[in-house]
């Protein structure tokens, strides 16, 4: 049986938060375990009910959602932060990455693609919207260094770079390549040392951007 994803929502609008929190309320297999207003109580609330996913907003008074997800990945790292925001200029979209954000979504979103990319989240694959992707990438490819770290790695490894551009989980990969999820992570842990990236997000943008992806 399929497990309930814990969402915890934060906006400092209670409207969002009403709407969101009543169309997910439709959602068998998704639970809204708690609303925060600002990001201060988005960090409290996070650290208290441990929710999977973490829906959030970016402009809030005091402390904002760049800082909240910052804090949030300390006080619990296993939550995927998914920014659903009205906002992609410069000033937001590369610092929440830069924090820890997972994925990154427009208020704009239809609602059932807002439950996919929690759902999506949950299983470990992460969901940009396309303006924000594009954004990211003409941005790496404008101060690219020559070097192309990913000549570092081994066969396999450029396999599993594939795989983590395609969004696969480290079950997923570990199944489709018939190897131990343990050597699955040992090989994603020397990717990512060997990219000089610090997450998967940031391994997958490279992939794309090099043409590595299938």
């Amino acid at each position: 049986m399929e497990e309930i994803i814990k969402v915890l929502l934060v906006d400092d609008h209670e409207m969002v938060r009403m709407g969101l929190a009543a169309y997910l309320a439709t959602e068998p297999m998704i639970e809204v375990v708690g609303e925060a207003s600002n990001g201060a109580e988005g960090v409290q609330l996070a650290e208290q009910f441990k929710p999977d996913v973490i829906l959030m907003d970016l402009v809030m008074e005091g402390m904002d959602g760049i800082e909240a997800t910052r804090r949030i990945r300390k006080v619990h790292p296993k939550g995927k932060v998914i920014v659903l925001t009205s906002f992609i200029d410069d000033e937001k979209v590369y610092p929440v990455i830069e924090a820890g954000a997972f994925s990154y979504l427009l208020k704009t979103s239809r609602a059932p693609d807002i439950v996919q990319a929690i759902q999506q989240a949950y299983r470990g694959q992460t969901v940009f919207e396309a303006k924000v992707t594009s954004k990211i990438l003409t941005r790496m490819m404008g101060g690219e260094n020559q070097d192309a770290p990913h000549l570092q790695c081994t066969p396999r490894e450029m396999e599993i770079l594939q795989l983590i551009a395609e969004g696969k989980t480290n079950q997923e990969i570990a199944d489709q390549l018939f190897i131990g999820i343990k050597t699955v992570k040992t090989h994603v842990s020397n990717v990512l040392s060997k990219l000089g990236v610090d997450d998967r997000t940031q391994a997958a943008i490279y992939a794309h951007k090099h043409g590595i992806c299938k």
